[in-house]
């Protein structure tokens, strides 16, 4: 029998993630550098926050599984004593440059420059669609009806284990992982500033947080996880608010 109270404590969650992605929080990190992880945060958003890379915050706060953030749990968000945050994607932090005999060199004062770019992790910035010209395709092939389930608004896409899930336009990828319960394995795609793809309950992710994907690419297979039969969840939002898919998505 179907369950719904068990993930009534998240039917905010995605909106939440959602928000986030789009266009990030207040977030505010005490004197000693560290903040505090609330409902609905991820790595991700949490490096876009504070301008970080996912991978320097994994490196400084010794995360295993960065997907097993607890809410209250402190995050160190700036670069440790004696060490530089690195900008490039995947490179771990390195020690802060000093004399062969040990001692720290002299400061020296130098011309303001321009602020630092964003780390390429959370590069905001990368080229997308315009909204009016994006070209949606189905995410994959079966019957569509709306979702069962009373909190989600986008659709259920029925098909079978291991069917191939596309994305429905160019974009993105902002999230891919499985850290909201009654998602399961979920990928979210960035197509515009205002407009975001969601695609829930696969069965395994191809896709990368941060990587562009093109109308068509394959981005995961469809599965059951988190739910109770195999099914696509597919969702858009702009500016974090669903919208009529069928309105979007070409007559078949």
């Amino acid at each position: 029998m179907r369950q719904p109270y068990r993930f009534n404590a998240w039917l905010v969650a995605l909106p939440l993630v959602l928000a986030l992605l789009l266009a990030g929080c207040a977030a505010t990190a005490d004197n000693d550098g560290y903040y505090t992880v609330k409902r609905g945060d991820t790595l991700y958003s949490i490096g876009r926050d504070f301008d970080q890379s996912p991978a320097n915050l994994r490196t400084w706060n010794r995360l295993r599984n960065p997907d097993d953030l607890e809410v209250g749990q402190r995050i160190l968000v700036r670069p440790p004593v004696g060490v530089v945050a690195r900008t490039g994607a995947g490179q771990s932090p390195r020690p802060a440059a000093s004399s062969a005999s040990g001692t720290p060199r002299k400061s020296t004062t130098r011309p303001a420059t321009k602020p630092a770019a964003k780390p390429q992790d959370d590069d905001d910035d990368a080229p997308a669609p315009a909204d009016a010209k994006l070209d949606w395709m189905w995410p994959t092939q079966g019957k569509s009806a709306p979702s069962a389930d009373s909190y989600k608004k986008g659709i259920d896409i029925s098909g079978s284990q291991g069917q191939s899930v596309v994305a429905a336009a160019a974009g993105k990828v902002t999230y891919a992982g499985h850290g909201i319960r009654g998602y399961g394995n979920m990928v979210i795609i960035k197509h515009t500033p205002q407009l975001l793809s969601v695609y829930a309950h696969n069965d395994s992710i191809l896709v990368k947080e941060g990587q562009m994907v093109t109308r068509g690419q394959q981005i995961a297979t469809m599965g059951n996880s988190d739910t109770d039969k195999v099914k696509l969840y597919f969702e858009i939002r702009r500016n974090g608010k669903p919208v009529n898919v069928m309105a979007l998505l070409p007559a078949r």
